[in-house]
């Protein structure tokens, strides 16, 4: 169970990304009935996903350099008070820093949009807790590189397959019934539930 549970938090971030209409899917929905095609809808995806993706890996592989050449104990306070950081961010400038994209933007546009949006929010960052975890579920005493990285980037990979799917479930639903005006005042902040959870993520690697 000690390996699950990891795994599990990695899917549910990935589905919580997914869901989250700051993660793309909002944006594939409104080009798309901009230019009146679902295809553009299921093409939107793609880049947003690897944007998304190469965010979270090149996170990941700073923060596997970065511990690898620090005492485990002193990795998790740093990890924990950038997560925080990041956090307290978001709370004072995260609604002034939005990253604004037009409706005629390529896909290459879209992605790099994705890619900026998904650091900004500190994707890669949340997923720490879960490889120092499955790290430490294979036995290793500390962030060697070499065992590390691939656990990192087969996070990445399962995190990214879990939002992509949630993003094209709820952006084919909202393009197809729902439309951006039900939207509006239907949905909830995300944003807010983010902040919290990397809060909560921050205090517990730090008390940890």
């Amino acid at each position: 169970m000690t390996t699950v549970w990891p795994w599990l938090s990695i899917v549910g971030l990935g589905a919580f990304h997914g869901i989250n209409p700051a993660m793309g899917w909002l944006f594939a929905v409104a080009l798309g009935l901009h230019r009146q095609s679902r295809r553009i809808v299921w093409l939107s995806l793609v880049p947003i996903a690897m944007g998304h993706a190469i965010s979270a890996a090149l996170t990941l592989a700073a923060v596997v350099t970065f511990g690898a050449v620090l005492e485990p104990h002193r990795f998790r306070l740093v990890a924990a008070l950038l997560i925080l950081s990041v956090a307290a961010y978001g709370v004072l400038y995260g609604h002034r820093s939005r990253v604004r994209v037009g409706m005629r933007a390529g896909m290459a546009g879209l992605g790099f949009w994705s890619f900026l949006m998904a650091t900004s929010h500190g994707v890669g960052l949340m997923l720490v807790p879960a490889v120092l975890s499955l790290c430490v579920a294979d036995g290793a005493a500390d962030l060697a590189i070499a065992s590390s990285l691939p656990v990192a980037l087969a996070a990445v990979a399962v995190h990214g397959a879990a939002m992509l799917a949630v993003v094209a479930v709820v952006g084919i639903a909202a393009f197809e019934w729902l439309g951006l005006a039900a939207l509006r005042s239907a949905w909830i902040n995300f944003d807010r539930l983010w902040t919290l959870a990397l809060s909560a993520t921050g205090i517990v690697l730090l008390v940890q």
